[in-house]
């Protein structure tokens, strides 16, 4: 555990530490996000953070290389130089689009040519826990794997509209995610595990981007950056994954078997329904499932009253409150999770709502006033109506 936590302070050191260079070059090359209708910043920033985030990944997996626990990672097979290069190929196509806006299907299409490129490299789904645990086809294989990186670059592309929102939700994610492959890996004969330190190394750039992204962010990590989130946490999930074997499985334990698939889904499970709820809601009016707009849940959070900071701290909580709730649920009895579960989800919502009740109920004490008044006036005109009446 020292050397995963060790791996993790050399890339979170190594992330802040480059990313003030990266935001001169950011302003040099002209990659600074103007201020469009939809964003919620309000002066033109660099956005270029995703090449400091890959700087600091790659740093501590050459650390990782030389230290006798891990190396043996990265001899005794290439998952991890692909999974590597795959990283600096992603971050190339969002540097580009950062830099010239690309359109959303040449995108599209170089992030399907890397993942292909990545799951032909070796780094695939070998097995899906359907009924009981069959082994997949190669091809089929590359496509669930192809499918899923691609997913989950854009769900976390999708729910990067605040300062620290994306970074903040993915290293929850692969907090929750890195303490699974721990326990995994201690069950078999090498402790080592590749999955653990892709997500300690991702955590830790992570970590030390928000340190430059707080709000009000000195720096955007950009499409470079938020497609390199999305593709690192999904090698994490298919990795561990790739070290199950289903002849060797049994049912007794289909639960932790069935997590490698589902895991991944969890922890970013609001990026993922952020995605979703965007692309229904587009199609549903006649637009393209990329065509940009105001509706994200970030979005709505700041429309019903919150400011950033607190909006991402919620965000963040529901974050932790789903992964870790689905990781406890392997370890500790399903009563006791739910109903910590259950206490944490009456919390987080009132927390969500409280601004929204805070702005309504004087609202609500001025209408009944105005009624009231109103009433009372009302009122009135019968008594002045009753007495002339008798008078007459």
């Amino acid at each position: 555990m020292r050397v995963y936590l060790f791996i993790a302070a050399i890339a979170g050191g190594a992330t802040w530490l480059v990313m003030p260079m990266v935001r001169h070059i950011a302003i040099r090359i002209g990659a600074v996000g103007e201020v469009r209708a939809r964003d919620v910043h309000t002066i033109p920033t660099p956005r270029l953070g995703g090449l400091g985030m890959l700087i600091g990944f790659a740093v501590a997996m050459f650390f990782a290389s030389r230290i006798p626990f891990i190396t043996g990672l990265f001899q005794t097979g290439h998952q991890a130089w692909v999974i590597l290069g795959g990283a600096v190929a992603i971050c190339l196509l969002g540097m580009a689009d950062d830099l010239w806006d690309l359109d959303w299907m040449l995108k599209l299409a170089g992030q399907l040519l890397i993942s292909v490129f990545v799951s032909w490299g070796g780094v695939q789904i070998i097995s899906l826990p359907l009924g009981s645990l069959v082994a997949a086809s190669p091809s089929l294989s590359m496509a669930i794997t192809a499918f899923l990186i691609v997913a989950s670059i854009n769900a976390v592309n999708f729910v990067d509209g605040l300062d620290g929102l994306a970074a903040g939700i993915v290293a929850i994610g692969g907090i929750a995610f890195a303490i699974y492959s721990y326990i995994i890996a201690r069950i078999s004969p090498d402790y080592a595990s590749l999955a653990t330190l892709i997500d300690v190394a991702m955590v830790g750039t992570c970590v030390g981007f928000l340190l430059h992204n707080w709000h009000p962010a000195k720096l955007f990590m950009g499409d470079s950056g938020s497609m390199l989130l999305g593709y690192l946490i999904t090698c994490a999930s298919i990795v561990v994954t790739g070290r199950l074997d289903p002849a060797t499985i049994h049912t007794s334990i289909y639960l932790p078997a069935f997590m490698p698939i589902l895991l991944p889904i969890l922890v970013l499970f609001l990026p993922v329904l952020d995605m979703c709820l965007a692309i229904v809601r587009r199609l549903s009016h006649g637009q393209s499932p990329m065509h940009p707009d105001r509706m994200h849940l970030h979005h709505r959070m700041l429309r019903i009253g919150h400011s950033v900071r607190s909006a991402v701290l919620i965000l963040w909580g529901w974050a932790a409150l789903i992964s870790f709730g689905s990781l406890f649920i392997l370890f500790y009895r399903p009563l006791y999770v739910g109903i910590g579960f259950l206490i944490a989800t009456l919390i987080l919502t009132f927390a969500t709502l409280y601004p929204y009740y805070r702005r309504r109920i004087p609202e609500i004490r001025q209408e009944n006033a105005r009624l009231k008044t109103q009433g009372a006036g009302h009122a009135g005109d019968l008594v002045r109506h009753d007495d002339s009446d008798r008078e007459d």
